[in-house]
C-alpha cells in the first residue's frame, strides 16, 4: 500500500527549494496586484495555492512559454475555474502572459476574466466554470496523448469542495480503469467551500484513502512546504503503472497574516488601504 509523505522530502537541493519559493513570492504578489484591480476576489485561494504553482510552473511543466501551443507540452488542467486569478500570477511568473496584463484582471475586453471561463487566455487549457469536469477532460486528453505516444503529463488542479462532485469519482475511476499514469491529480485541501467549513458541507475525507482505494497512487503533503512539495512531484511523475494523486493541505491567504485570519476567506473584500498592508505583510514572511 502506498504510504502518505508527511514531512518534507529529503535529497531536494536547496538552490533548487530557494528558486521555488521565490517564485511563489511573485505569485503571491501577481495575485495582490489582480485583487487590487477588483478591491476582491478569490485572495485567499490564490495565496494559499501560490507554492503549489510555483512548484509546477517553475520548476515540473514542461512547457516553451513563448509557444503555448506547443504539442508536447505538459497540460495544466484548472477545474476550479474561480482560482483563475492563482493561474495567471504563475503563467506571468513563467512568462507566458506579460506581467503588464495583470493590471487588467476582470476588466472589460481583458484576456483574463475572473473566473477561467474561456480558453482565449494563452495557457488556459479548459474552462472551468463549473466544477467537477476537469479531472473527466484530463482522462481524454491523456488517453488521446498516449494514443499518440506523446509522453506529455496532464496535471489537474482540484478543491476540496470539488470531491463532492459525483462526475470527479467517476473520472477517478476512469483514469484507474485505463491505467493513465500520465495524469497527476491535485487536491487542494483549504478546508473551505463557498458555504463553510467543507467537512461539515459535505465531508470528504479521508481524501486521499479514497482516491487509493480507487486504485491510484497518492502522495500527501503540506502544500506549503515547498521541499515537500517539490519531493513528492519528483517520485509522482516517475511513478509508473496508475494515475497519480498529491493532496495538499493549504492554508488559505498564506504568507499575509491579516488575510489568513478572515473569517469570510471564500471570496474576499479587501479595503483600498489594506492593499499595501498586505504586501508588506507578504515581504516581512518572505525575509524571515
Amino acid at each position: 500500500m502506498n504510504q502518505t509523505a508527511t514531512a518534507p522530502g529529503s535529497g531536494v537541493d536547496t538552490a533548487r527549494t530557494d528558486r521555488v519559493r521565490a517564485a511563489a513570492y511573485r505569485i503571491r504578489l501577481n495575485a495582490l496586484t489582480q485583487g487590487e484591480v477588483q478591491g476582491q476576489g478569490y485572495i485567499g485561494q490564490a495565496l494559499g495555492i501560490a507554492d503549489v504553482l510555483a512548484a509546477l510552473y517553475a520548476d515540473q511543466l514542461d512547457l516553451r512559454p513563448e509557444d503555448p501551443e506547443w504539442e508536447g507540452r505538459d497540460r495544466f488542467l484548472l477545474s476550479i475555474g474561480h482560482y483563475a486569478i492563482a493561474l495567471y500570477a504563475a503563467l506571468a511568473e513563467a512568462g507566458v502572459i506579460p506581467v503588464e496584463e495583470l493590471d487588467t484582471y476582470a476588466t472589460d475586453d481583458s484576456r483574463l476574466p475572473m473566473s477561467g471561463m474561456s480558453t482565449y487566455t494563452p495557457g488556459m487549457e479548459v474552462s472551468g466554470g463549473s466544477l467537477g469536469h476537469g479531472l473527466g477532460v484530463a482522462v481524454g486528453i491523456a488517453l488521446g496523448l498516449r494514443r499518440k505516444d506523446n509522453p506529455a503529463h496532464v496535471y489537474n488542479l482540484l478543491s476540496d469542495g470539488e470531491l463532492s462532485e459525483g462526475s470527479t469519482w467517476e473520472a477517478v475511476q476512469a483514469c484507474a480503469h485505463h491505467g493513465l499514469d500520465n495524469v497527476i491529480a491535485i487536491v487542494d485541501m483549504n478546508r473551505q467551500v463557498a458555504d463553510g467549513p467543507a467537512q461539515e458541507v459535505m465531508g470528504t475525507e479521508p481524501a486521499d484513502d479514497k482516491f487509493r482505494v480507487n486504485g491510484w497512487h497518492v502522495l500527501r503533503v503540506d502544500g506549503n512546504d515547498v521541499a515537500a512539495l517539490l519531493a513528492a512531484l519528483d517520485e509522482l511523475k516517475a511513478h509508473r503503472g496508475r494515475p497519480k494523486a498529491l493532496i495538499c493541505d493549504t492554508t488559505m491567504g498564506k504568507g499575509v497574516p491579516m488575510l489568513e485570519s478572515r473569517e469570510k476567506l471564500h471570496f474576499m473584500r479587501v479595503a483600498p488601504d489594506e492593499w499595501q498592508t498586505a504586501r508588506e505583510q507578504l515581504k516581512e514572511g518572505n525575509d524571515a
